[in-house]
């Protein structure tokens, strides 16, 4: 950029119980990153989270209801502003069940998740692109730490087979092993009795009918009143009336 060096500033800030990696260990790899990707760029900000911000984040984004391991926010700063490139958001939980997983280190883990969504940041997009992002992705690896791209594919989340119980006191936890499969079966056996007492229930008796034969005889008490016979009309006789006056 005509010979003026641009300085690039990373604002960090964490909302976690657990500890990521800073400026000392990452600042390499974000200034290499910058300087292949985005030269115009003046920096970014990174933010360490647990799981329930991750989870609300990802739900008020992208309308998933769970947590994941990172998110991207990229800025559109204006022309003449200070160009900042974007946010990212780690979830350090969900990075140190990945790097358990591999078999690596969390910081380690966070060095790929940082390439990652800093390809977000420049525009990239691995669900709608060919696979260039990723290829891109671990060409950076192997540049920037030179060490083996780790991946990106395995399923991220819990043990297979475990359960979440909710207690009494309404928090949640997961449950494994035997636990698991109690819950399974008091899960199942609530999911049945409603269908039980519905089968044994009595079915309503059906209205009887009346087939073919003699018709019902009416109650004298119920039937109709008979008409009464008509009277005969007496002629009235004809009166004289006397002409004259009256004193």
């Amino acid at each position: 950029m005509n010979g003026k060096v641009v300085e690039f500033k990373v604002d960090w800030s964490s909302r976690s119980k657990l500890r990521g990696p800073g400026e000392r260990s990452l600042g390499a790899l974000l200034e290499g990153l910058r300087q292949q990707l985005a030269p115009q760029a003046e920096g970014l900000s990174i933010s360490y989270v647990d799981d329930r911000v991750m989870r609300r984040l990802n739900r008020e984004h992208r309308g998933i209801n769970q947590t994941t391991d990172i998110l991207s926010f990229p800025a559109e700063p204006e022309k003449g502003a200070f160009q900042h490139l974007g946010d990212l958001v780690i979830s350090l939980p969900v990075a140190e069940k990945m790097a358990k997983k591999l078999g690596v280190s969390r910081k380690r883990e966070i060095e790929t998740l940082v390439i990652h969504g800093f390809l977000h940041l420049c525009g990239h997009d691995h669900e709608t692109d060919g696979g260039e992002m990723l290829e891109l992705q671990a060409k950076l690896e192997r540049e920037l730490l030179e060490e083996e791209p780790l991946p990106m594919s395995l399923k991220r989340g819990r043990k297979p087979g475990s359960k979440v119980k909710v207690l009494k006191s309404g928090s949640r936890v997961v449950v494994t092993g035997r636990a698991a499969k109690a819950l399974a079966r008091s899960q199942e056996v609530k999911k049945v009795k409603p269908a039980k007492k519905a089968a044994e229930a009595p079915a309503p008796k059906a209205k009887a009918t009346r087939g073919p034969g003699r018709p019902r005889k009416v109650a004298a008490a119920s039937a109709a009143p008979a008409a009464a016979p008509k009277r005969p009309v007496r002629r009235k006789r004809a009166v004289r009336v006397r002409s004259g006056v009256i004193s």
